[in-house]
Protein backbone atom coordinates (compact mmCIF):
# COMPACT_ATOMS: atom_id res chain seq x y z
CA UNK A 1 0.00 0.00 0.00
CA UNK A 2 1.09 3.21 -0.67
CA UNK A 3 2.64 5.17 2.58
CA UNK A 4 -0.01 8.26 1.40
CA UNK A 5 -2.78 6.58 1.65
CA UNK A 6 -4.48 8.21 4.53
CA UNK A 7 -8.26 6.45 4.96
CA UNK A 8 -9.53 3.40 4.55
CA UNK A 9 -11.09 4.35 1.03
CA UNK A 10 -7.53 5.19 -0.29
CA UNK A 11 -6.36 1.87 0.81
CA UNK A 12 -9.06 -0.37 -1.11
CA UNK A 13 -8.08 2.44 -4.30
CA UNK A 14 -4.90 1.36 -4.05
CA UNK A 15 -5.43 -2.04 -3.72
CA UNK A 16 -7.68 -2.02 -6.81
CA UNK A 17 -4.64 -0.40 -8.68
CA UNK A 18 -2.05 -2.43 -7.26
CA UNK A 19 -4.45 -6.40 -8.32
CA UNK A 20 -8.10 -6.09 -8.95
CA UNK A 21 -8.19 -9.69 -9.62
CA UNK A 22 -6.53 -11.14 -6.34
CA UNK A 23 -9.18 -12.13 -3.65
CA UNK A 24 -9.72 -9.25 -0.69
CA UNK A 25 -12.80 -11.18 1.52
CA UNK A 26 -13.47 -14.54 1.29
CA UNK A 27 -16.81 -15.43 4.08
CA UNK A 28 -18.11 -18.67 5.08
CA UNK A 29 -20.81 -19.28 7.67
CA UNK A 30 -20.94 -22.57 9.10
CA UNK A 31 -24.75 -22.07 10.52
CA UNK A 32 -25.50 -22.15 5.92
CA UNK A 33 -22.64 -23.21 4.37
CA UNK A 34 -22.40 -20.71 2.45
CA UNK A 35 -19.62 -19.06 0.90
CA UNK A 36 -18.76 -16.05 -0.81
CA UNK A 37 -15.03 -15.22 -2.20
CA UNK A 38 -14.55 -11.36 -3.55
CA UNK A 39 -11.74 -10.39 -5.30
CA UNK A 40 -10.50 -6.53 -4.64
CA UNK A 41 -12.71 -5.22 -8.14
CA UNK A 42 -16.10 -7.08 -6.74
CA UNK A 43 -15.52 -5.73 -3.34
CA UNK A 44 -14.36 -2.39 -4.77
CA UNK A 45 -18.25 -1.94 -6.91
CA UNK A 46 -19.99 -3.32 -3.77
CA UNK A 47 -18.72 -0.38 -1.93
CA UNK A 48 -19.37 2.27 -4.79
CA UNK A 49 -22.71 0.95 -5.27
CA UNK A 50 -23.14 1.37 -1.46
CA UNK A 51 -21.72 4.26 -1.30
CA UNK A 52 -23.82 5.75 -4.01
CA UNK A 53 -26.56 4.25 -2.20
CA UNK A 54 -25.83 6.28 0.69
CA UNK A 55 -24.78 9.45 -0.40
CA UNK A 56 -27.29 9.87 -3.27
CA UNK A 57 -30.98 8.02 -2.06
CA UNK A 58 -30.03 8.10 1.63
CA UNK A 59 -28.56 11.92 1.61
CA UNK A 60 -25.88 11.18 3.82
CA UNK A 61 -23.25 13.73 4.03
CA UNK A 62 -19.82 13.96 5.84
CA UNK A 63 -20.04 13.78 9.70
CA UNK A 64 -23.56 12.39 9.96
CA UNK A 65 -23.25 9.22 12.12
CA UNK A 66 -24.65 5.63 10.84
CA UNK A 67 -25.51 3.07 14.04
CA UNK A 68 -23.98 -0.20 12.00
CA UNK A 69 -25.88 -3.04 13.80
CA UNK A 70 -24.55 -5.77 11.67
CA UNK A 71 -22.19 -8.93 12.21
CA UNK A 72 -19.28 -9.64 11.14
CA UNK A 73 -20.24 -10.21 7.57
CA UNK A 74 -18.79 -9.58 3.77
CA UNK A 75 -21.64 -6.90 3.60
CA UNK A 76 -20.81 -5.17 6.53
CA UNK A 77 -17.28 -4.85 5.15
CA UNK A 78 -18.75 -3.37 1.90
CA UNK A 79 -20.66 -0.77 4.49
CA UNK A 80 -17.89 -0.14 6.83
CA UNK A 81 -15.66 1.12 3.22
CA UNK A 82 -18.43 2.82 1.59
CA UNK A 83 -19.05 5.07 5.04
CA UNK A 84 -15.37 6.04 4.77
CA UNK A 85 -15.73 6.73 0.85
CA UNK A 86 -18.63 9.08 1.87
CA UNK A 87 -17.34 10.50 5.10
CA UNK A 88 -19.98 9.26 7.25
CA UNK A 89 -19.13 8.08 11.03
CA UNK A 90 -19.93 4.03 11.48
CA UNK A 91 -20.79 3.82 14.95
CA UNK A 92 -20.30 0.02 15.42
CA UNK A 93 -23.05 -1.25 17.92
CA UNK A 94 -24.03 2.11 18.11
CA UNK A 95 -27.54 3.89 19.21
CA UNK A 96 -29.98 3.97 16.42
CA UNK A 97 -31.73 6.71 18.73
CA UNK A 98 -28.58 9.27 18.21
CA UNK A 99 -28.00 8.43 14.95
CA UNK A 100 -28.56 9.99 11.24
CA UNK A 101 -29.23 6.79 9.46
CA UNK A 102 -29.32 2.95 10.57
CA UNK A 103 -28.47 -0.38 9.13
CA UNK A 104 -29.76 -3.09 10.58
CA UNK A 105 -29.45 -6.73 10.05
CA UNK A 106 -32.41 -9.27 10.63
CA UNK A 107 -32.13 -9.85 13.98
CA UNK A 108 -32.05 -5.88 15.53
CA UNK A 109 -34.74 -4.37 13.12
CA UNK A 110 -37.16 -3.15 16.37
CA UNK A 111 -33.98 -1.26 17.82
CA UNK A 112 -33.32 -0.12 14.17
CA UNK A 113 -36.68 1.55 14.58
CA UNK A 114 -35.65 3.91 17.34
CA UNK A 115 -33.91 5.47 14.19
CA UNK A 116 -35.82 9.11 13.23
CA UNK A 117 -33.69 9.40 9.80
CA UNK A 118 -32.99 6.99 7.14
CA UNK A 119 -33.34 3.04 7.76
CA UNK A 120 -31.57 0.24 5.66
CA UNK A 121 -31.90 -3.27 6.21
CA UNK A 122 -30.20 -6.83 5.19
CA UNK A 123 -31.31 -9.85 5.22
CA UNK A 124 -27.79 -11.23 5.47
CA UNK A 125 -29.16 -14.23 2.84
CA UNK A 126 -26.79 -16.07 1.08
CA UNK A 127 -25.88 -14.45 -2.30
CA UNK A 128 -26.93 -11.22 -1.22
CA UNK A 129 -30.52 -12.18 -0.97
CA UNK A 130 -33.53 -9.98 -0.65
CA UNK A 131 -35.60 -10.47 2.64
CA UNK A 132 -39.12 -12.49 1.47
CA UNK A 133 -41.23 -9.88 3.14
CA UNK A 134 -39.83 -6.07 2.93
CA UNK A 135 -39.22 -5.21 6.57
CA UNK A 136 -42.05 -2.26 7.46
CA UNK A 137 -40.38 1.21 7.53
CA UNK A 138 -36.98 -0.32 6.00
CA UNK A 139 -35.37 -0.06 2.49
CA UNK A 140 -34.48 -3.30 1.53
CA UNK A 141 -30.67 -3.09 0.60
CA UNK A 142 -30.55 -6.17 -1.84
CA UNK A 143 -33.79 -4.07 -3.59
CA UNK A 144 -31.86 -0.58 -3.80
CA UNK A 145 -27.97 -1.65 -4.20
CA UNK A 146 -27.95 -3.20 -7.66
CA UNK A 147 -29.44 -0.47 -9.45
CA UNK A 148 -26.68 1.86 -8.27
CA UNK A 149 -23.30 2.98 -10.22
CA UNK A 150 -20.50 1.48 -10.54
CA UNK A 151 -18.11 4.30 -9.84
CA UNK A 152 -18.27 6.41 -7.10
CA UNK A 153 -17.37 10.13 -6.45
CA UNK A 154 -17.74 12.30 -3.24
CA UNK A 155 -19.74 15.48 -3.04
CA UNK A 156 -17.16 16.65 -0.43
CA UNK A 157 -13.52 15.21 -0.36
CA UNK A 158 -12.99 12.71 2.95
CA UNK A 159 -10.66 14.64 5.03
CA UNK A 160 -8.21 12.40 6.93
CA UNK A 161 -8.78 14.00 10.22
CA UNK A 162 -12.12 13.77 10.27
CA UNK A 163 -14.43 11.13 12.16
CA UNK A 164 -14.48 7.65 10.34
CA UNK A 165 -15.26 5.06 13.41
CA UNK A 166 -16.48 4.80 16.81
CA UNK A 167 -15.87 1.01 18.46
CA UNK A 168 -15.34 -0.31 21.68
CA UNK A 169 -16.22 3.26 23.00
CA UNK A 170 -13.51 4.88 21.38
CA UNK A 171 -13.88 7.40 17.91
CA UNK A 172 -11.01 6.94 15.12
CA UNK A 173 -10.71 9.25 12.72
CA UNK A 174 -9.83 8.21 9.09
CA UNK A 175 -5.97 8.69 9.38
CA UNK A 176 -5.72 7.05 12.97
CA UNK A 177 -7.91 4.19 11.88
CA UNK A 178 -5.18 3.21 9.15
CA UNK A 179 -2.43 3.94 11.57
CA UNK A 180 -3.87 1.42 13.69
CA UNK A 181 -4.27 -1.19 11.02
CA UNK A 182 -0.95 -0.64 9.79
CA UNK A 183 0.17 -1.17 13.40
CA UNK A 184 -2.17 -4.35 13.42
CA UNK A 185 -0.90 -5.84 10.52
CA UNK A 186 3.37 -5.01 11.51
CA UNK A 187 2.17 -6.71 14.76
CA UNK A 188 0.93 -9.82 12.97
CA UNK A 189 3.69 -10.24 10.33
CA UNK A 190 0.84 -9.44 7.57
CA UNK A 191 2.29 -8.67 4.30
CA UNK A 192 1.35 -9.04 0.42
CA UNK A 193 0.07 -12.21 -0.23
CA UNK A 194 -1.08 -12.98 3.40
CA UNK A 195 -4.09 -15.05 4.36
CA UNK A 196 -5.85 -14.17 7.93
CA UNK A 197 -8.35 -16.45 9.10
CA UNK A 198 -10.58 -14.82 11.86
CA UNK A 199 -13.95 -15.57 13.29
CA UNK A 200 -13.71 -12.51 15.57
CA UNK A 201 -16.66 -10.33 15.54
CA UNK A 202 -17.05 -6.83 13.96
CA UNK A 203 -18.23 -5.53 17.46
CA UNK A 204 -14.39 -4.95 18.85
CA UNK A 205 -11.55 -3.12 17.36
CA UNK A 206 -9.69 -6.28 17.27
CA UNK A 207 -11.98 -7.98 15.29
CA UNK A 208 -12.55 -5.38 13.09
CA UNK A 209 -8.87 -4.93 12.34
CA UNK A 210 -8.59 -8.71 12.16
CA UNK A 211 -11.45 -9.05 9.88
CA UNK A 212 -10.66 -6.56 7.16
CA UNK A 213 -8.67 -2.69 8.12
CA UNK A 214 -5.36 -4.79 8.79
CA UNK A 215 -5.35 -6.63 6.06
CA UNK A 216 -6.10 -4.07 3.50
CA UNK A 217 -3.70 -2.11 5.11
CA UNK A 218 -1.17 -4.68 4.39
CA UNK A 219 -2.28 -5.82 1.11
CA UNK A 220 -3.42 -9.15 2.54
CA UNK A 221 -6.54 -10.63 2.34
CA UNK A 222 -9.06 -12.17 4.88
CA UNK A 223 -11.34 -15.16 5.41
CA UNK A 224 -13.93 -14.24 7.57
CA UNK A 225 -15.85 -16.72 9.42
CA UNK A 226 -19.21 -16.02 11.05
CA UNK A 227 -20.17 -19.09 13.53
CA UNK A 228 -17.00 -20.95 13.29
CA UNK A 229 -17.87 -22.73 16.96
CA UNK A 230 -19.62 -24.73 14.67
CA UNK A 231 -16.99 -25.85 12.78
CA UNK A 232 -14.97 -29.20 13.77
CA UNK A 233 -11.32 -28.90 14.19
CA UNK A 234 -10.70 -31.71 11.74
CA UNK A 235 -13.18 -29.18 9.32
CA UNK A 236 -11.05 -26.24 10.52
CA UNK A 237 -7.36 -27.66 9.22
CA UNK A 238 -8.88 -28.84 6.51
CA UNK A 239 -10.24 -25.05 5.41
CA UNK A 240 -7.18 -23.60 6.56
CA UNK A 241 -5.39 -25.37 4.35
CA UNK A 242 -7.32 -25.17 1.17
CA UNK A 243 -7.91 -21.27 1.46
CA UNK A 244 -3.80 -21.36 1.80
CA UNK A 245 -3.82 -19.67 5.45
CA UNK A 246 -0.86 -17.64 6.54
CA UNK A 247 -2.00 -16.17 9.89
CA UNK A 248 -5.17 -17.11 12.19
CA UNK A 249 -6.77 -14.72 14.50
Amino acid sequence: MNAIDRTPADLLRSALAADPGRPLVTFYDDATGERVELSVATFANWVAKTANLLQGDLGAEPGDRLALLLPAHWQSAVWLLACDSVGVVAAVGGDPADADLVVSGPDTLQEALECGGERVALALRPLGGRFPQPPAGFADYAVEVPGQGDRFAPFIPVEPAGPALVVDGTELSHAALVDRAREDAAKLGLGAGSRVLTGLGYDTWEGLSAGLYAALAAGASVVLCRNLDRLSAQALAQRTESERVTHTV
